[in-house]
């Protein structure tokens, strides 16, 4: 049986979370911290520490990879579409030619890249807030598609 502190410790380890909007990293540095300090006290708060960081470090994970795919597609596309002369002979990046015609499936896979990237931050955001919910009901809670990098 957990206890209320027990319950709200954990709860506070999902929502530490949501320090990623206002403090760079925070998402990492105060899960770390609440957890490191609690772990030893109760199995619930070590089992949703390391399901909170678990989640985060994944998020993380699946971000890079899609900035690896966006980025690199996105550079193509660009230069692509502008003929050499307009950027070496004018000394200015002039994007006349990037028009709905100059599309290929490659610069739609990069947005599709960048749409995925918002939906994951959405879900994210989501996640957080279930996965605290129900821990504040006493449940032990892993968040889909998790890397388990702490078991």
């Amino acid at each position: 049986m957990t206890t209320t502190n027990e319950k709200n410790i954990a709860t506070f380890l999902h929502l530490s979370a949501l320090t990623q909007y206002v403090i760079p990293f925070g998402n990492y540095i105060f899960p770390i911290v609440i957890w490191s300090t609690k772990k030893n006290e109760s199995e619930f708060v070590d089992y949703n520490g390391k399901q909170v960081l678990n989640f985060q470090l994944s998020i993380f994970v699946y971000t890079v990879v899609l900035c690896l795919i966006a980025i690199p597609i996105f550079i193509y596309s660009i230069f692509k579409n502008v003929p050499e002369g307009d950027i070496h002979i004018n000394r200015e990046f002039v994007i006349d030619n990037l028009s709905m015609g100059n599309l290929t499936g490659i610069s739609i896979l990069g947005i599709i890249a960048v749409l995925l990237f918002c939906f994951i931050k959405v879900i994210e955001f989501v996640l957080i807030i279930y996965g605290a919910v129900k821990t504040s009901n006493g449940e032990f809670y892993k968040y889909p598609l998790s890397i388990p990098f702490f078991k």
